[in-house]
């Protein structure tokens, strides 16, 4: 029997509460809607990049492609030819003996004019280099491309052999003539490398922050560093800058602060020349002698440090303390020591790094690096805690300290630093060929890592420059600090 129907309040109560249900069930049905869409569009696969375009240089380079580099138009004189001056000079180094002096008289014969082997000069000897890898034919740095348009660069790079230059009116200009202008070789080539450059189209473009100028001695290009200063400079370490803008700061201009020249955000660290020959992990023997140094006990500025240093563990055991410069004999002392030693000490010097550093890994001797204001090459391409020893200078200046910790480094972890030195030995290699191997280290040599950091740079610079553009004419900037 079928239901009696029901009495028209209940069905009319049940229809709006069907009502009432369906249209809760379409509220929820909007963000159920919303949740699924955004989960479509964070599971989708990601769209391909965009070709790069000169437009879209200010958004950051692709990562996948070449650092696009314009070599700059200077004259033969200002890099090449001033090898051609060196090897003609007659007479040697003013500063060294000349019974020390590995390249006067010039060795004959020579096919072309290589880099000075004088240690004074090859330990900054990456202007070289880094020219060489963008000469035509060049593979030594497979991460650029050069461009015959600066209008297409992404950088422009300046070709001025600034150290040799320097040091040419060092070891052979009239005495204590580099600090002046008047009759300075190397002054005449900076004001004609800096006029040059400047007068160019490029230069205007961007200010100069995307020019490279290559200034490893701490002494290049002295006299215009702030005329270059807003453009990525190679520099071993900032030892040489922080005084000149010390100098400026000290002045009653309330909106200048110091390091406004150099900075890690827009510089590059890069390593020195080693002078001693590569020790590979396999010739590595027994190591008699804890720790080792050889240099000059009196330095300047931070070298403070090292005085103090050399007093405290002069007499210790097992320790060598050796005075010495870097001629034929001294090399040789050099090589027998840091090739027997577990440890290599490296105290700040007039600056706070040296080629001793290089040396020291080209020689498989665990670098203690006692320096409070270092700053290296290639960081965050490789981790130097896993093949260096870093000491606080206030460590290092309690007696006895420093070598009792060192005696307490377990052998298993001083192995283990050892093989990590073998793995980034080839990072610090300017020359295209490892030395003592027959395959090129092109790939993993110093010049192509320098190229990869100045690439890693390209975002901050398009930022720069398109600061710069939006300024309007009589705008008063104040100086601000660029410090990391």
């Amino acid at each position: 029997m079928a239901a009696p129907p029901l009495p028209p309040p209940i069905r009319s109560k049940q229809s709006e509460i069907w009502k009432a249900a369906m249209a809760r069930l379409a509220l929820l049905a909007v963000p159920v809607a919303l949740l699924l869409s955004l989960s479509f569009l964070l599971l989708r696969p990601a769209s391909p990049p965009l070709p790069f375009s000169r437009q879209q240089a200010a958004s950051g380079p692709d990562r996948r492609r070449l650092l696009r580099v314009y070599v700059a138009e200077l004259p033969r004189a200002l890099n090449h030819g001033l090898l051609d001056l060196y090897w003609s000079l007659p007479a040697a180094d003013s500063r060294i003996p000349a019974s020390s002096d590995p390249d006067h008289p010039p060795p004959r014969p020579r096919a072309h004019s290589p880099y000075p082997d004088s240690p004074l000069i090859k330990q900054y000897s990456a202007e070289y280099w880094l020219l060489a890898s963008l000469q035509p034919g060049s593979s030594s740095a497979p991460a650029v491309r050069v461009v015959a348009d600066w209008r297409d660069a992404d950088v422009v790079f300046v070709p001025f052999f600034a150290t040799l230059s320097a040091e040419m009116e060092l070891g052979w200009g009239a005495k204590g003539a580099f600090r002046r202008k008047e009759g300075n070789e190397d002054y005449r080539r900076q004001r004609e490398v800096v006029d040059r450059v400047t007068a160019h189209p490029a230069w205007r473009r961007s200010g100069g922050r995307d020019h490279v100028f290559v200034l490893t001695d701490p002494v290049a290009m002295w006299h215009v560093r702030k005329e270059i200063a807003p453009a990525i400079l190679l520099v071993v370490d900032f030892g040489g800058w922080y005084k000149l803008d010390s100098n400026s700061a000290s002045s009653n201009v309330s909106h200048m602060i110091q390091h406004t020249q150099v900075s890690l955000l827009k510089d590059v660290i890069v390593p020195y020349t080693h002078l001693l020959p590569t020790m590979h992990l396999s010739e590595n023997k027994d190591r008699p002698t804890l720790l080792y140094f050889k240099g000059a006990k009196h330095r300047h500025r931070g070298g403070l440090v090292r005085e103090k240093l050399w007093d405290l563990m002069v007499n210790e055991p097992d320790v060598v303390m050796e005075e010495g410069y870097p001629n034929a004999t001294g090399r040789e002392q050099s090589i027998k020591g840091m090739r027997t030693s577990e440890f290599c000490l490296h105290p700040a010097g007039d600056t706070p790094t040296s080629c001793r550093l290089f040396d020291a890994v080209a020689s498989l001797c665990i670098p203690v690096i006692v320096s409070d204001e270092i700053e290296l090459p290639f960081e965050g391409m490789i981790d130097y805690t896993e093949f260096a020893i870093f000491v606080s200078v206030n460590n290092a200046m309690r007696p006895k300290w420093l070598t009792n910790y060192l005696r307490n480094v377990p052998r298993q972890q001083k192995d283990e630093f050892r093989r990590n030195m073998a793995h980034v030995q080839p990072i610090f290699e300017y020359d295209s060929i490892y030395p003592g191997r027959m395959a090129s280290a092109a790939q993993d040599g110093a010049v192509n890592h320098i190229w990869k950091k100045i690439h890693q740079k390209l975002p901050m610079i398009q930022e720069a420059v398109t600061r710069e553009k939006r300024k309007p004419d009589g705008t008063s900037i104040p100086l601000r600090c660029h410090c990391t």
